[in-house]
């Protein structure tokens, strides 16, 4: 059982930033695709930014272009989000999820079954 571990979250003030990660302690994360996925109160889940560890091809959502980016830490095992000109409306739980046997992000992954969950990691916007 492949367990990931989203971190980094915390309370900002608009305007402001932070940046996620998301770890699999004792397994490796080549060649797998990593999506970040976030959910608001009371709203559905919704993709955020993909990255493959295959091809390191990226993808984000329209409304976090410019100002999310995406990387792969391969020395660590880890994928990072890192997030600025956070906004209010950015406010949710973020997840980091692992998918097998895709090489590239495009846009509809987000729609894709992964194959392994982490648990959540809170992001708070203030205004």
């Amino acid at each position: 059982e492949v367990q990931l571990q989203a971190s980094g979250g915390g309370l900002v003030q608009a305007g402001g930033s932070l940046r996620l990660s998301c770890a699999a302690p004792g397994f490796t994360l080549d060649d797998w695709t990593i999506v970040w996925f976030r959910q608001a109160p009371g709203k559905e889940r919704e993709g955020v930014s993909c990255i493959s560890r295959s091809d390191g091809s990226t993808y984000h959502k329209e409304f976090v272009k410019g100002r999310f980016t995406i990387s792969s830490v391969n020395a660590k095992n880890t994928v990072t989000l890192q997030m600025r000109s956070l906004k209010p409306e950015d406010t949710a739980v973020y997840y980091c999820a692992a998918l097998g046997g895709v090489s590239s992000c495009f846009g509809r992954i987000f729609d894709v079954g992964m194959d392994y969950w982490g648990k959540g990691t809170q992001v708070t916007v203030s205004s």
